[in-house]
């Protein structure tokens, strides 16, 4: 009898053992905080929108809670000024756009190449957000873009290509405008002309033109410019543009 009940107990699944709750479930952000921080997204997102068609002297603080639906004294509660907010917007959209180049080209150790990734990705991120490339080509040669963010690291850029003698420049801030200027056209041609959604696709056709490739073509028109050999930065501009981890960069 002992053997018997001693199989059957055998023969039993083990019985689970029960699912305790988790003794600390990960803290929530405050619904208070959610709100303030949605918020301040909303005041941004709509003062990047409205000053990439008017500028910021084009933009009154009540068009910006107007078309963030939020209320006009709730402005106050996260920026001081519109200069305030314009000036986080220069830091949201220039700076961590340079910080994430400069990580991209962080294992490149040819400053033409770095010119070319940096040029590239610039024209195709504008594609993909045509709001934060209307606000670049507005806001390009301000004195805060030029002072820093993606104009100080042009300089720095063409300033490590002359020591290298990789760039053949006389006159590197004529140098950086040449191309900081090209690349602002280049922009401005893709948005109207070449991208998905453009409003003149067939202006470039008629004109005999093409809008293909417009990213590898002006970082090889610019290589050249810096002093290249046209087969070789043809060739530079051509390899692959190393990968953006979008994941990582929305964190």
């Amino acid at each position: 009898m002992t053997n018997t009940t001693n199989r059957r107990t055998a023969q039993r699944p083990a019985r689970k053992a029960p699912v305790s709750s988790a003794p600390a479930v990960e803290e929530r952000e405050p619904r208070g905080a959610r709100r303030k921080r949605e918020t301040r997204a909303r005041l941004l997102d709509a003062a990047l929108r409205l000053m990439a068609e008017k500028g910021m002297e084009g933009v009154a603080i009540n068009e910006i809670t107007e078309a963030a639906d939020v209320g006009f004294g709730s402005f106050y509660n996260h920026f001081e000024s519109k200069e305030a907010i314009y000036a986080t917007l220069i830091d949201n959209v220039f700076e961590e756009f340079a910080d994430m180049l400069d990580r991209l080209a962080g294992g490149i150790s040819d400053p033409a190449e770095v010119v070319s990734v940096s040029v590239r990705h610039t024209v195709l991120r504008a594609r993909r957000d045509p709001v934060w490339g209307r606000f670049l080509i507005r806001e390009g040669f301000s004195a805060r873009v030029v002072s820093r963010g993606l104009g100080q690291r042009l300089l720095r850029d063409i300033g490590n290509g002359i020591a290298a003698k990789r760039f053949i420049v006389a006159d590197p801030f004529v140098a950086f405008l040449a191309v900081g200027g090209t690349v602002l056209s280049v922009i401005a041609a893709d948005l109207n002309f070449a991208a998905p959604g453009a409003t003149a696709p067939a202006v470039l056709a008629e004109l005999g033109f093409s809008g293909e490739h417009f990213p590898e073509r002006t970082a090889a028109m610019l290589l050249q410019t810096l002093g290249l050999k046209r087969a070789e930065a043809e060739k530079i501009a051509a390899r692959p543009l190393p990968v953006v981890d979008e994941a990582a960069e929305e964190q």
